[in-house]
């Protein structure tokens, strides 16, 4: 069947298409080239004036794993007053903060993304991610593995293994956990967490290991570079929310030595200790050090004000933060010896100044960061806010206007300690589509989508074109997911099963004896029944796997 999206002004930065009027052209599951004479196009969509992108790409969303099934435990309330009743197409779902899986999966897709990538996949629990994104309906998902904290990977690092031997162990990692990008949170600081320790800077010898975070994003970031794998090493800082941790955002910048590093819901990291209240922002410094390496990218992790929950990896800050738990119920826990889990309500407030300065923070990181193919829209959802405030975000950062009013609004202290009120910038539409599609493809690897090519996976957001972007981005015209029109006027109308994207770097199979070893000492679960077939994924969890190439050359 031949689909013609005719008309529409396309938005596509991965080829330099800045609101040109044109045709697009859909067969099967694929974007494809006009066709001949004697072809028959079977339906006609007419968009003249429409807005056309490729389906958007959230590269850090928690929607699976032990952490987002705690929190929707923990907050029944949540899934009770926000439900999405049963229809013809779609079952029912609940929740605002930590929504159901298929809650999660119709929200994403009435507001056009196509694609999710859960930032923090536990490789003991990689199986339960997996089983929970592939419950999530519409949306292609995929995750990054933690390592960082496991005592294996300090333990060879403390041992001075070579670095072959690290590569092929984080290799593996990806294999065994069906993953395509490798996290790090608090680099060491977890660990450090479980021996008493409260603190560990950017090089801040671990109290058992005796190595710093330093050494371990390095070797990491060393690892993925020599492994070709597209995503480069996603970094959890250091000395997450602690007044002045700018600096250790700076020295983990740093510590990849020029290779490619992401840094992660950076507003939380992007803080200085000025002023009375020993609270400042230091966004103008991180957006600095962010367009002098071109090397690093970043996410904002955008907080919104009003009720959410925090789930981290990160044991370390949670516990720190516990006693601003709201509702008051919080957990802190560890899994297998490998990471740590802490999760804890939060309602963020816009007379609070601490709250009303990170809101200005993150906006500030948007607008100072000056190339968008390097600078992602998040909300570390739902860290920050829960993702179906993207709308909201999208109109603040095109309309200067709005923004300033919101900005008279808040905590007055907060918005005088700010920079954001003399800020001019307003992203465009084509600004927009670079940091929610093109770039995300890009960083992942993913050439497939993200863009509007013949060839490129039939994704596609149609938006009507208003004056209010919020509104624009809040109810796309139509969403089609590889060639299926699955979401008309903002409603889904055809529920479809998405796939799991991964990469397969090659290693040497001998790091497995290692491992073996590892496991049968330490471990709840015998080597042989930890990797993830693929068979496994798309009979028993319900998600087919899609690879992705790794580079073929270094950059």
């Amino acid at each position: 069947m031949l689909i013609k999206l005719e008309g529409g002004r396309i938005y596509d930065p991965a080829n330099n298409i800045d609101g040109e009027a044109g045709d697009l052209y859909i067969r099967d599951n694929a974007i494809v080239a006009a066709p001949g004479e004697n072809e028959t196009v079977h339906r006609t969509y007419a968009l003249a004036g429409k807005i056309v992108m490729a389906g958007a790409i959230d590269l850090h969303t928690h929607i699976g794993g032990g952490k987002v099934n705690i929190a929707r435990t923990m907050l029944p309330e949540d899934q009770r007053d926000h439900v999405m009743a049963k229809s013809d197409l779609t079952r029912s779902g609940g929740g605002h903060a930590a929504p159901s899986t298929l809650a999660a999966g119709y929200r994403y897709a009435e507001m056009g993304y196509t694609s999710c990538f859960e930032p923090a996949v536990l490789p003991s629990n990689a199986r339960q991610a997996h089983m929970e994104m592939a419950d999530t309906p519409i949306i292609d998902t995929g995750g990054y593995a933690m390592l960082g904290n496991d005592d294996l990977l300090l333990q060879l690092i403390a041992d001075g293994a070579e670095q072959q031997t690290i590569n092929d162990y984080v290799a593996w990692t990806l294999q065994a956990t069906q993953c395509i990008g490798i996290k790090v949170v608090n680099p060491g600081g977890i660990n450090a967490f479980k021996f008493n320790q409260r603190a560990l800077d950017v090089d801040d010898a671990h109290p058992h290991y005796r190595i710093t975070p330093r050494e371990i994003v390095a070797k990491l970031s060393r690892a993925l570079h020599e492994l070709a794998v597209p995503h480069p090493l996603h970094v959890h800082a250091s000395n997450l929310g602690v007044p002045g941790n700018y600096l250790s955002t700076l020295a983990t910048m740093e510590a990849a030595g020029g290779l490619p590093i992401h840094l992660t819901h950076i507003q939380f990291h992007s803080y200085g200790t000025e002023g009375e209240r020993k609270f400042s922002s230091s966004a103008a410094q991180i957006a600095e050090a962010v367009n002098n390496h071109t090397n690093v990218s970043i996410d904002v992790g955008q907080i919104m004000f009003g009720q959410t929950v925090t789930v981290s990896g990160d044991t370390m800050a949670q516990h720190a933060n516990h006693n601003h738990a709201h509702p008051r119920k919080w957990t802190c826990m560890d899994i297998e010896c490998e990471a740590g889990c802490g999760v804890v309500p939060f309602r963020y407030r816009d007379k609070n100044f601490v709250n009303a300065l990170q809101w200005a923070i993150g906006l500030e990181l948007f607008l100072m960061v000056d190339d968008p193919w390097r600078v992602f829209l998040t909300t570390d959802h739902p860290n920050g806010a829960p993702f179906t405030s993207y709308p909201h975000l999208i109109r603040l950062l095109m309309d200067r206007s709005f923004r300033n009013d919101l900005l008279g609004e808040i905590n007055p202290d907060a918005a005088s300690a700010s920079h954001l009120g003399s800020l001019q910038r307003e992203y465009s539409l084509y600004e927009i589509a670079i940091m929610t599609r093109a770039a995300p493809a890009r960083i992942l690897g993913l050439t497939d989508r993200g863009h509007l090519a013949p060839g490129a996976l039939a994704d596609i957001t149609v938006y009507h074109q208003h004056e209010d972007p919020e509104q624009m981005f809040a109810k796309p015209m139509l969403v089609f997911k590889a060639g299926d029109l699955v979401v008309e006027e903002g409603r889904i109308s055809k529920p479809v099963k998405g796939t799991t994207q991964v990469v397969r770097p090659e290693y040497d199979p001998a790091i497995e004896k290692e491992i073996g070893r590892w496991f049968e000492r330490y471990h709840s679960i015998s080597l042989q029944n930890f990797g993830i077939s693929d068979d496994e994924m798309a009979e028993g969890i319900g998600s087919r796997v899609t690879v992705h190439p790794c580079r073929e050359g270094r950059p």
